[in-house]
């Protein structure tokens, strides 16, 4: 005699395996982001190689710590949906530890098309949260293409370790804000 599952039984199966997967999670984040800021946190690469002539300079030891540490700082955020890096060996070596604990993947942007970028986490990604990595020369830019005012004036070549948050309200009648944190190894 054959057994029939009950509908409820097999709901309860199929929401622990879709909560167990990154689909899970995306459908998790799609239904409680209605209502949510969006969070857009901004980091420059961890410390690269200096050796002369290098075309694109791979992380040192340093910058793979500073990967693993950026990667700590912010595993726990549910929200997290995107991460976003230009096409050089040392950002996306910055994002990919984040990006593999949260089986995403990492995104390539156009540094030079920041307002783009913009553009599409404001429309794909509203009420979650995304990282974007980025060079000393460009990251206080990014905060300025998500309508943010620099939460600091420079960023100097040997700083590697702030972590900017751009926070875009979800009423859109409030200006986005921005803050800035260090996180991992002091920059020397």
């Amino acid at each position: 005699m054959k057994r029939r599952l009950s509908p409820l039984l097999a709901l309860s199966a199929l929401l622990v395996l879709l909560l167990g997967s990154n689909c899970g999670r995306q459908v998790l984040q799609n239904h409680y982001a209605k209502g949510l800021d969006t969070h857009i946190y901004i980091v420059r690469h961890g410390e690269k190689e200096l050796t002369p002539g290098l075309a694109d300079p791979p992380l040192t030891a340093a910058g793979q710590q500073r990967a693993l540490a950026l990667r700590e700082a912010l595993k726990n955020n549910g929200m997290l949906a995107g991460v976003f890096s230009t096409a050089t060996a040392r950002t996306k070596g910055t994002a990919q530890p984040l990006a593999d604990n949260l089986k995403l993947p990492v995104q390539t942007y156009d540094a030079r098309q920041l307002a783009a970028l913009a553009r599409r986490v404001r429309q794909e990604y509203r009420g979650r949260s995304v990282l974007v990595v980025g060079h000393s020369n460009t990251i206080l830019e990014t905060v300025e293409a998500f309508g943010a005012t620099r939460p600091v004036p420079t960023i100097g070549d040997n700083e590697y370790d702030y972590l900017l948050e751009v926070r875009i309200p979800r009423d859109s009648t409030r200006q986005p804000t921005a803050t800035a944190r260090r996180y991992g190894a002091v920059s020397h």
